[in-house]
């Protein structure tokens, strides 16, 4: 018998020079004569637990009872059981004699008493704590005196160990026996190791080794008795010397007085069972152990009661133990999370839970779970990390970001939700400065380009404020390429007012990154345009951006001057405004994505609430950071007017030759959304004749009192469309690509069409076209009559219904296709 006990305490190991563990300190307690040391892996280093018990022979009576107990614990496995890993007997010469040592590895825990003290709890965070400890005690000695009939004999507070996630789990099981209460006949002991027990923790009938009653108590009764004991050590704060005193229960808290003196009752038969304990007690009742309870059960709860917990889980974390909270709470939601048991709103619980890590905690608890759920097909869960981006985007390393979390986060661009979209956008904040330039111009650029024409207004002016912001992450060959023509061509056109606005702020916070040739020629004509928009708020910009554009020429003409040819011929600085212009765009950016503003997003779908949220951001930040620069501290972006500028005289302005980009195997991925605009034609007439044919094809602006009463979209696309030669833009496309020869399919240049203007405003010029005027007379769209009768002169007075119209605009349609034939 001997030797097949200690062929299975052997069987997993061979001795101590074959342990794959190192053993390390021991802490300062354990349990009976066994020593727990601290230890690690030999392969990952990964920590362990390693008790040892050492004998001067093989058959000494402390090793005998501790194969036993290695037995056991191998075969015996629960949740609130400590997990056996390794075993193994070694034989040393101390000296003369052999010494023989029993090693058992675990996972790595802590002795309870030393726990206690290191966490310091105290009033209703320890009782709460000392309740959910209690409680797993409770549920593994139900599962041995229940389920397998079996006796633990010495439950304790020696007997309890902590795990690095705070859970109370039980071992020492020497004593370890089978209930034998069938065999009331027998008289020899049941508990062969009873001996190991201290007498303090014996209740009555083991103290008299009463076999007969023992067999005939409930299977429970022993161990009953050791969870009193164990209750009242955790309580008093002492470690129990003598029987007597359990009777002192001033320490014991009123909810649990009472079924601690049933666990100790004097009659083996009228203790209370561990599995009613916790059925009934009063005690168990608190918030740590119903959190913790319903978190291990989550995948039995319906998403009503999923939803109503995760809502309620940050305000409750914080009435909790911190550490509790971090160890214990946080692992089971990130593991909830990476196997979709929890819901999105479990998310902000994760990230607040979080906040109080240490940065390599953080990496190691938190990032981990993000990144997995960036694959996540649930649009809640992708809501809610671009919601929280920046909360942990800086966090995330920059190859982690352009090879796991951009793929999946680019999805969104294209998304049918236009909340989502923005969402994506404004997340590029954060994302953008670790993409690689391989990424940004392959991808991001291509993305941004489609933005900037999307049907949203908001998103088209958050497009032109992130462009702005991530200038300084673009290499100089796509700053030439893109900037210029997103700001000037796209930007500063947009029928939405704001959006004209952010183009100028872009554009003067980018000013030190074009020269004096690109501002006299391509910024400043575009940007002088606007000093008659019909917005208050875009003349103010603009009139502020032609100063300061001017101001940085008349520095490169003082320096040309006194023959800095150097300085001149490389650029000009920019003025000391840019860093604060800047500031604006990514405050306003940032700020715009406020959950209680997206909530209003989310409940319409119209553009009026992407509007007003850019409203509300543009208007804080302006006073604090547009000052330095004397750009209006005002920013009328309620006004929904969306009325078309006039076009700019550089209409033709163009990338052209890409010379210090992306090269190499990048050159098919430069396609990045702007390479449709025409590149700048030579010149070949003088200056004075290009402004005057340029001024022919500017339409003449309404005058505003036609505009201030009326609001509604339909009705400004009326008065602008009616006045706008849009088709003579087109026509000098077509002349270009003829000159050159150059056929670009609108699948290998997918901005083709999104070049083109605005839908509404394109289909008033073609009746207009249709008239016969606006190919042949310059002039026509100057002469042209009131707004609402402008785009059917030749109907003024034939008459005024509508029914009458219908066929007249169907007659000039005809009319205008056959002559065109």
């Amino acid at each position: 018998m001997l030797k097949f006990l200690k062929g299975v305490v052997a069987g997993s190991g061979a001795g101590l020079k074959d342990l794959p563990y190192n053993i390390g300190e021991p802490y300062s307690s354990a349990w009976g004569s066994w020593v727990h040391h601290r230890g690690t892996s030999k392969d990952d280093g990964a920590p362990v637990s390693i008790f040892s018990l050492s004998g001067s022979n093989a058959n000494d009576g402390h090793l005998v009872a501790g194969r036993n107990g290695v037995k056991r614990l191998r075969t015996v496995r629960h949740p609130n059981i400590l997990s056996f890993l390794h075993s193994t007997e070694a034989e040393t010469l101390d000296g003369s004699s052999t010494k023989v040592t029993i090693y058992i590895v675990t996972e790595p825990v802590m002795p309870l008493a030393e726990k206690i003290k290191e966490l310091g709890l105290e009033g209703s965070q320890r009782d709460e704590y000392y309740a959910w400890g209690l409680h797993r005690i409770a549920k593994a000695v139900s599962f041995l005196n229940n389920d397998c009939k079996l006796v633990h004999g010495n439950v304790c507070m020696a007997s309890v160990v902590v795990t690095q996630t705070l859970d109370w789990k039980l071992h020492a099981f020497d004593v370890l026996s089978e209930f034998d209460g069938n065999n009331e006949a027998s008289t020899g002991p049941m508990l062969q190791y009873e001996w190991l027990i201290g007498s303090q923790y014996k209740p009555m009938e083991l103290s008299k080794s009463d076999w007969s009653a023992i067999r005939k108590s409930p299977p429970w009764a022993i161990d009953s008795w050791g969870l009193g004991c164990l209750i009242y050590e955790l309580f008093s704060g002492l470690k129990l010397s003598r029987t007597e005193e359990l009777r002192n229960t001033a320490s014991i808290p009123k909810s649990l007085l009472q079924d601690y003196q049933r666990l100790l009752s004097s009659m083996p038969s009228r203790r209370l069972n561990s599995s009613k304990i916790l059925e009934n007690s009063e005690y168990f009742q608190n918030k740590l152990v119903e959190t913790i309870q319903f978190m291990e059960i989550l995948n039995l709860k319906d998403s009503v009661e999923k939803d109503n917990f995760f809502r309620k889980l940050p305000n409750l974390a914080d009435q909790l133990p911190r550490q509790i909270v971090q160890k214990k709470l946080l692992p089971l939601l990130a593991s909830a999370l990476e196997f979709g048991s929890a819901t999105a709103p479990a998310l902000t619980a994760l990230l607040k839970m979080g906040s109080c890590l240490s940065a390599e905690e953080y990496g190691l608890k938190v990032l981990p779970t993000i990144v997995k759920l960036f694959a996540s097909n649930d649009r809640a869960i992708r809501v809610g990390l671009l919601q929280h981006i920046e909360q942990y985007g800086e966090s995330l390393s920059a190859q982690i970001v352009d090879e796991q979390v951009y793929p999946h986060v680019a999805n969104g661009f294209s998304d049918t939700s236009a909340f989502l979209r923005e969402l994506t956008l404004k997340s590029m904040l954060v994302l953008a400065p670790k993409l690689s330039q391989r990424t940004i111009a392959g991808s991001l650029l291509k993305f941004l380009s489609k933005l900037q024409v999307d049907e949203e207004p908001a998103i088209r002016t958050n497009t032109t404020i992130l462009l702005g912001n991530i200038a300084s992450h673009l290499n100089d060959g796509t700053r030439k390429r893109v900037l210029i023509n997103a700001f000037t061509v796209r930007a500063l056109r947009d029928t939405f007012s704001p959006a004209r606005g952010a183009g100028i702020m872009a554009l003067s916070a980018t000013s030190s990154y074009y020269d004096a040739t690109e501002i006299a020629t391509r910024i400043l004509p575009n940007v002088v345009v606007l000093t008659i928009d019909p917005d208050s708020d875009v003349r103010s910009k603009a009139f502020e951006a032609v100063e300061q554009f001017l101001h940085l020429v008349k520095q490169y003409h003082e320096k040309t001057t006194s023959g800095d040819a150097t300085s001149a011929g490389i650029g000009i600085s920019s003025i000391p405004g840019n860093a604060s212009l800047l500031g604006w765009a990514m405050s306003s950016l940032t700020l715009k994505g406020k959950p209680s503003e997206q909530s209003s997003i989310n409940s319409s779908s119209t553009t009026a609430p992407l509007a007003s949220s850019i409203s509300n951001t543009s208007s804080v930040m302006n006073d604090a950071s547009i000052t330095p620069v004397r750009v209006t501290s005002r920013t009328d972006l309620t006004d929904l007017a969306d009325e078309l500028p006039p076009p700019s005289p550089t209409s033709t302005d163009g990338w052209g030759e890409l010379e210090n980009g992306i090269h190499g195997d990048l050159e098919n991925d430069t396609k990045d959304g702007w390479d449709d605009i025409e590149p700048l034609e030579d010149p070949k007439q003088s200056a004075a004749l290009a402004n005057i044919q340029a001024a022919q094809k500017r339409p003449v602006s309404l005058p505003k009192p036609q505009v201030s009463n009326s609001r509604p979209k339909s009705t400004d696309g009326d008065l602008w469309g009616s006045s706008v030669a849009d088709p003579a833009p087109k026509s000098t496309s077509r002349n270009s690509n003829s000159k050159t020869s150059t056929v670009v399919e609108e699948e290998d240049d997918p901005w083709g069409a999104i070049a083109a203007p605005v839908p509404k405003s394109s289909s008033k010029a073609m009746n207009l076209k249709g008239s016969g005027s606006a190919d042949d007379d310059l002039w026509a769209s100057i002469a042209a009559p009131a707004p609402t009768t402008g785009h059917k002169p030749s109907s003024v007075g034939r008459g005024r219904g509508t029914k009458a119209a219908a066929p007249r605009l169907g007659a000039q349609r005809i009319n205008r296709t056959s002559s065109g034939v």
